[in-house]
């Protein structure tokens, strides 16, 4: 008999999962279930590790409750909804699944871009409802990528990402960062500049920054204001980075042009600030890193963190130092 045990709060793909249950006992969760705190309280009370997925709020008052938690491996690169901090003062470990899932995001990221940027879900309308008439020369009129100048705040291993593709659209890009990419300076010619200048100089402005108290709410009214008004942004981050209700006022009086997000203040939707019903900007459902191959390593990585620990070393993504 196994004499760990792991609670993985939701069903995942199999690479993870088979690897812990060769050293542990291993409750999963139901697919798509966020567990009440109570019920989740009765599922992790026996075990040695959690791992966790982004909607589970992870906090001093739950881990308190836990006696026996040693790690929480959170199943993305963000852990904003855990409390580090707290974690760290109770010596358990939290973990994320860095690198892995950063070309993925970053591909997601131009997809955005360049849908919003070449209005192609309002030409998918238009094609499926048959309202395709003759040719005009000012229909759905989009913006240029080619030889456009980028923005990316937040230049880590996604941004980095973001930069890498941009030269091949023969893009300038300029970056805004706690510090210097020295890399990314010689690889893609980015260069470094404080917010205001990125924002009014950029015709695309990419999100890749964590969520912090820093960052929430940094593209906020101000922001807006500040950038073209042909200019475009892509949240690919966290939704609360921006302020939705002056990006939904930004895009409808068409201060900037569109935008392409895949994160939203409050997940799952609805969107309740109406940025669905407007036509110049392109949604989806927090799908960054949601390819078959990132998932499946993202599942592994974490079971590998959380096996160092319950090994007696420290996990390899370990993000709450103590």
């Amino acid at each position: 008999m196994n004499p760990f045990k792991v609670f993985v709060t939701q069903e995942i793909p199999s690479s993870g999962i088979e690897l812990l249950k060769k050293h542990a006992e291993v409750i999963v969760g139901k697919k798509g279930i966020v567990l009440p705190r109570d019920k989740f309280i009765r599922k992790a009370k026996p075990c040695q590790a959690i791992l966790s997925m982004m909607p589970d709020k992870i906090d001093g008052e739950l881990m308190d409750a836990l006696p026996n938690l040693k790690i929480v491996a959170n199943y993305a690169v963000g852990y904003d909804n855990i409390d580090a901090k707290a974690a760290a003062e109770r010596r358990i470990y939290v973990s994320n699944t860095p690198g892995v899932l950063a070309e993925t995001t970053a591909d997601l990221a131009w997809a955005l871009l360049m849908a919003a940027a070449r209005r192609v879900v309002e030409g998918d309308k238009i094609t499926r409802a048959g309202k395709w008439g003759d040719w005009r020369a000012d229909f759905l009129l989009g913006q240029d990528i080619h030889h456009a100048t980028l923005g990316i705040i937040g230049m880590g291993g996604i941004g980095n990402e973001v930069a890498k593709r941009a030269t091949g659209f023969s893009m300038k890009v300029l970056y805004h960062n706690r510090k210097r990419n020295r890399e990314a300076e010689k690889l893609y010619g980015a260069r470094y500049v404080d917010m205001e200048t990125l924002l009014k100089e950029s015709d695309f402005v990419s999100l890749n920054c964590p969520l912090t108290p820093e960052t929430r709410g940094l593209m906020n009214a101000a922001a807006f204001k500040l950038m073209k008004p042909t200019a475009i942004l892509v949240n690919t981050a966290r939704g609360p980075v921006v302020d939705q209700k002056a990006l939904y006022q930004a895009l409808k009086t068409h201060q900037i042009t569109a935008a392409g997000l895949d994160v939203y203040e409050k997940e799952p939707l609805p969107l309740t600030d109406s940025l669905h019903k407007l036509d110049n900007v392109v949604l989806s459902p927090h799908v960054g890193s949601a390819s078959v191959l990132t998932r499946s390593r993202m599942s592994l990585m974490a079971a590998e963190n959380i096996l160092a620990v319950l090994k007696g070393r420290k996990p390899l993504n370990w993000v709450n130092p103590f």
